[in-house]
């Protein structure tokens, strides 16, 4: 009697898990323009930094810059939502010059409050967003045709508004929107180092014998941002592992909240030792907050990036493609009206040339940012990446001295590249 014997097969071996590196280079291949930018951003402030022997990175300067171009990443905001809803909208200078024109009229003219004042030009500007919004949404006119139209009829409206003069000056309240600071509170403290502490960085110098005194109510600020950060990034990273999607390892994770959270604590150290948070500033963070939030996680937001990425597709799913796009031009009309008295409050004027390519710029931001020709791609944080790439590049051209023919030709290089990049991550991924 013979017996056979089958060979039993040996259980297969886990697959093994990716390294550190090969996570980030995945990471970074796959998100090649959202990281992309902001290298870019890091890159332009460190060239910047050593060739302005650190002129760049002063607290007063940094303070100054935010407040140069607020109302630009307040329009580059509606307008990357425009644009990843695929539209575009020209006519968001001419609105913010209109706007503005509108509340100078009521304050100086009329001595309306401020408050009062501001909350009617937001209306206006709902206004102005609404009746373009419905030639685009219910009439089927492109939006190209209605927003260039817009242009010039709230160009027009702001010269009869004026009658061709300036009007100023705007009360002390409506000033500070644009040139003012978060006001201090508490006492002011510091403590003393049993040493000097001497940093030299080559592009930046620091020494001092204590640390402080900082601007208290920066410093909250400072702090509820890093707790906002750090709980939104554990419970994006707990919701992807309900929904068992791919999450970063650890290690990778905790990485990148370090170093969210040192790049808030230095912004919000340099700003505190200098005068405080610029209230444009505070302003800008909270729509980022807002927008980003109904972006990511309201069904409007998932809505918009449906009818851009694909709007046949996302009619059959029922998205109500109307209403989404009226609501799109309704909020861009809003931010304009913002950006426009953010503009007149820091000119202290309301005049009929304020707003002369608005558009341009804001537009070149989404797209700096990461927006797509083709719609359904962008982020409200890449439209404020966008702003201060143009704002630092702006900046930093003008402490070295380079005259404004060249700036416009580097600005032009810059967008050029932008979408360049956005062509052929399109080709690769299609490939």
């Amino acid at each position: 009697m013979t017996t056979t014997t089958t060979p039993t097969e040996s259980p297969a071996a886990p697959p093994a898990e990716p390294g550190a590196g090969a996570v980030l280079l995945h990471g970074l291949r796959t998100n090649v323009r959202q990281y992309g930018m902001l290298f870019a951003l890091a890159l332009i402030v460190l060239l910047f930094g050593f060739w302005t022997d650190g002129a760049l990175l002063r607290p007063g300067n940094i303070s100054n810059l935010l407040q140069q171009n607020g109302y630009i990443l307040i329009l580059a905001m509606g307008m990357m939502i425009v644009i990843i809803a695929g539209h575009i909208d020209l006519s968001v200078g001419s609105v913010a010059a209109f706007v503005g024109a509108i509340s100078a009229v009521m304050m100086i003219e009329h001595d309306l409050p401020w408050g009062v004042a501001l909350a009617i030009s937001l209306v206006i500007g709902a206004l102005a967003g609404a009746w373009q919004g419905f030639f685009i949404a219910y009439l089927g006119i492109p939006s190209f045709i209605v927003t260039l139209a817009g242009m010039l009829l709230f160009r027009g409206l702001t010269q009869i508004t004026l009658e061709g003069q300036s009007l100023s000056p705007f009360p002390g309240g409506f000033q500070n929107l644009a040139k003012g600071v978060v006001p201090e509170a508490g006492p002011a403290w510091s403590i003393p180092l049993p040493f000097t502490l001497h940093l030299d960085l080559g592009f930046i110098e620091l020494r001092t014998d204590a640390i402080g005194p900082y601007h208290n109510p920066t410093l909250l600020i400072g702090i509820a941002v890093v707790a906002l950060l750090v709980v939104r990034e554990v419970r994006d990273r707990r919701r992807q592992r309900a929904y068992e999607l791919e999450v970063l390892p650890r290690n990778i994770w905790l990485l990148k909240c370090v170093a969210m959270v040192a790049a808030v604590a230095a912004f919000t150290l340099t700003l505190a030792s200098w005068h405080g948070m610029p209230v444009i500033m505070l302003i800008v963070c909270g729509l980022l907050l807002v927008l980003g939030h109904v972006m990511r996680n309201a069904v409007v937001g998932r809505h918009v990036y449906a009818l851009g990425g694909n709007k046949a597709a996302a009619k059959l799913s029922g998205v109500k493609d109307k209403r989404v796009t009226f609501l799109v031009f309704v909020n861009m009309g809003v931010l304009a009206a913002l950006a426009g008295c953010v503009f007149a409050a820091r000119l202290n004027s309301g005049t009929p040339q304020a707003g002369l390519n608005f558009e341009l710029e804001a537009i070149a931001a989404a797209f700096i940012g990461g927006a797509s020709m083709s719609g359904g791609v962008g982020t409200v944080l890449g439209a404020i990446i966008g702003g201060l790439v143009l704002g630092v590049l702006n900046n930093g051209m003008n402490l070295v001295g380079i005259g404004t023919d060249w700036q416009q030709v580097i600005k032009g290089l810059v967008l050029l590249a932008a979408v360049g990049v956005d062509v052929w991550n399109k080709r690769r991924a299609g490939s």
